[in-house]
Parts: structure tokens; C-alpha cells; sequence
């Protein structure tokens, strides 16, 4: 369980993560299955066929936006571009790569790998149900309706999942950055400038120009009285406006942190406390005696642990006196830690993906500082020179 979802698995090395936000999407989509498609296509099913069908087709659906994924973190592992975790969420999913690709050729075919997964299944899947289906050529064609109530659930099941992922496919080739179709573009122009910055700039120039386009269209179905396709689309629109932003300052941030050494920006001089103390004298002499928001537990042995504000938040403060730092702290062993050699956008990879704001530096088992998130966002303020606007 994390934050934002839950773990599904691990898929050849990579873990799988459920967004919340996936279920909204699920529901919807299953409940369109079962309350209009399916019913449109097949009056004469039970209602249990009908609901059975219909949360089957939805968790095949998003089987294929996994495959999708999961295509990029192959093709990427290949180009020696490390993927962890895939996350579904919403909108599709997403592959974590760790890096950018070194090049131009190896941005292309992870990018465009994706897209051609999503046409292959969708070309799979809706010439497998129209062999399954056994109707007369050019039987949809003259009577839709009647060649569908013909179809076997096998076949019903495919034909809708076919166009679906042919539509995905063609969608994610949209020249608009983040999504596939934009990376190709950034590979092309990266090629073409030789410079990834510059590139990646005007990628998400141009996804943002596809987004406000969205956007637009949004407003005008909305004048025109759809509703529904209105508000998808400027939902959509929203999105690739804010994600085309954000890649391109993930980028700059990367660009700024890399080679920086993590000793450069950690804390060195850190007021550490014991395991035997009370949370109320922790916070008492410590908390409230410093702008310090984490303390190390040293003991014995070294490093003990990591306590922090989030710990004491979870005690009530009519216990603070009875309970000690060594029952709530984080124990070294379940810290992620980071060595003296990483450069600070390491760090940040870590304090994003453990979702927590400070990581002890630990020299052959000796703690020699604490790097904290806002550190490294100062020095960020301090380097970023204005250029986190790609519009």
C-alpha cells in the first residue's frame, strides 16, 4: 500500500502500482459496458452474463495498457535505461524510468514501442473476433445491429477490445510531449539540434499547444451540449497541459542536480538523540529548540534509527511523557539510505520514490550527514536561472 495506490506485483523485475485514481476509470468504464454497450448489443443476455462480461472486458482492457507499459520498461532495460515501477493510473500507466535514454535512436524506440503494442493487440483482437464471429462479409456494414446480436461473448469480448486499443495506440502517437507520440517527436528533434534541452522544449511546446487545442474543443462541446464529451475532454486537455510542463522541469532538474555531490548539499552538523528519550523531551529540547525536522538515534551500534515530526504526530500528546523515541522512530534497518559518492539527483530519485523528505548519508556504516528535500529544492532555486517555462 502506498500513498497513492497499492502494489499489484512484480512483472519480470518490474513492480506494478495501482493509482486510486484507476478505479474511478474501472468503474466507469465497466459501468458503460454493462448499462449501454452491452446491453445495446445483446438484449437478450442475463444480467449476470452481462456484468460478468463487462468487469472482464475492463480488467482485460487495462491488461493491455500493462502490456503497453511494460513494452517501454523491456525496450528501455534494452537500451540500458532502468525501469522499477509501472503505475496505472487514470489516464493509462506510466513506465518510471530511472534516467533518459543516451540517445536519440534509444528515446525512439522506447517511445514508439508502445503505441505499436497497443495496434498490434487491438489488430489481434479484432480480426480474432471477427473469425469468431462467423457472420456473412459486410454483414456490419448492412445491418449493425443484428450482426452484433450474432456475437458470442468470446467475440463481443474481442470487438470491443480491438478498436479500443487501436484507438489508444493512434492516440499515444499524437505528437504531443508526454505522450508517445511527443517523444518520438523530441527523439527526431533531438537528432535533428543535437541538443536534448532544446528539444525536449519544444516537444512540450507542441504538447501543450495539443493540449489547449483539447481544451478548446472541450468548451465547444460544451456550448453544443455535450456535456459528458466536454468535460472529458478538457479533463484530458488539463492533464497534457500540466504533464507536458512538469516533464520538461523534471528534465531541467536533472540537468541541475547531476554531478552535484550529495556531501556538498547535506547537513553536516545534526543534534542526534537516544532511543531512551520521551517524545516529550524530544520535542521539548529538540524539536522546539531547533529548525531541525528529523533527529538520527544514535546508540552502541552506530545509527539506530531516524525519528521525525510525521512520528510524533502519531502519538497523542497525553502519551508523550510515557512513550519513548526507540517505539516510534523509523529503525535503520527499514531506512533507505544514500553513500557520500551519489550525486544529488540520485538523492531526489530516492526521496521521491520513498516519498520521504530527508535520507541519512552513511559512510561504511558511519552516518556523516542528512540530506533533506529542501536542500536540494534551495539549490534548485538557487541554479535554475528561469528556465523552467517551455511556453
Amino acid at each position: 500500500m502506498t500513498g497513492r495506490g497499492f502494489r499489484l506485483g512484480r512483472l519480470l523485475g518490474v513492480t506494478i502500482v495501482v493509482d486510486w485514481s484507476l478505479i474511478i476509470i474501472f468503474a466507469l468504464i465497466s459501468l458503460h459496458l454493462a448499462l449501454v454497450v452491452f446491453p445495446q448489443w445483446h438484449p437478450e443476455w442475463a444480467t449476470a452474463l452481462v456484468w460478468g462480461m463487462a468487469l472482464g472486458t475492463a480488467v482485460l482492457f487495462f491488461a493491455s495498457v500493462l502490456a503497453h507499459e511494460m513494452s517501454h520498461a523491456l525496450v528501455a532495460r534494452v537500451h540500458d535505461v532502468p525501469v522499477r515501477q509501472i503505475t496505472l493510473f487514470i489516464f493509462g500507466g506510466m513506465a518510471h524510468m530511472e534516467e533518459e535514454p543516451s540517445s536519440p535512436k534509444a528515446e525512439f524506440w522506447i517511445s514508439v514501442v508502445g503505441p505499436f503494442t497497443s495496434i498490434a493487440i487491438g489488430l489481434l483482437a479484432t480480426f480474432g473476433g471477427l473469425a469468431l464471429a462467423n457472420v456473412p462479409a459486410g454483414a456490419f456494414e448492412q445491418d449493425p445491429g443484428a450482426a452484433l446480436a450474432t456475437l458470442s461473448p468470446a467475440a463481443t469480448l474481442l470487438l470491443w477490445l480491438g478498436p479500443i486499443n487501436l484507438l489508444l495506440g493512434v492516440f499515444n502517437m499524437v505528437p504531443g510531449f508526454p505522450l508517445d507520440g511527443g517523444r518520438v517527436l523530441r527523439a527526431i528533434l533531438w537528432w535533428r539540434m543535437k541538443d536534448m534541452i532544446r528539444a525536449t522544449q519544444w516537444a512540450a511546446r507542441v504538447g501543450q499547444w495539443f493540449a489547449w487545442t483539447l481544451m478548446a474543443l472541450g468548451f465547444l462541446s460544451l456550448f453544443a451540449g455535450d456535456l459528458v464529451g466536454g468535460l472529458w475532454l478538457l479533463l484530458i486537455g488539463w492533464f497534457l497541459n500540466n504533464a507536458a510542463r512538469m516533464s520538461y522541469e523534471q528534465l531541467l532538474v536533472r540537468r541541475v542536480l547531476e554531478g552535484v555531490p550529495v556531501t556538498r548539499l547535506m547537513s553536516r552538523s545534526l543534534a542526534t538523540v537516544s532511543r531512551d528519550l520521551s517524545i516529550d523531551a524530544l520535542v521539548r529540547e529538540y524539536f522546539m529548540a531547533s529548525d531541525q525536522q528529523a533527529f538520527p538515534v544514535m546508540g552502541r551500534r552506530g545509527l539506530e534509527g531516524l525519528v521525525c515530526l510525521d512520528d510524533v504526530r502519531k502519538v497523542p500528546q497525553d502519551q508523550w511523557t510515557g512513550v519513548t523515541v526507540g517505539e516510534i522512530m523509523t529503525p535503520a534497518e527499514s531506512l533507505s539510505t544514500v553513500t557520500p559518492d551519489v550525486d544529488a539527483q540520485r538523492a531526489m530519485e530516492e526521496l521521491t520514490r520513498r516519498d520521504v523528505n530527508q535520507l541519512p548519508v552513511v559512510d561504511h556504516g558511519e552516518l556523516v550527514g542528512l540530506v533533506r528535500r529542501r536542500d536540494l529544492l534551495k539549490w534548485l532555486s538557487l541554479h535554475q536561472g528561469g528556465r523552467f517555462a517551455p511556453a
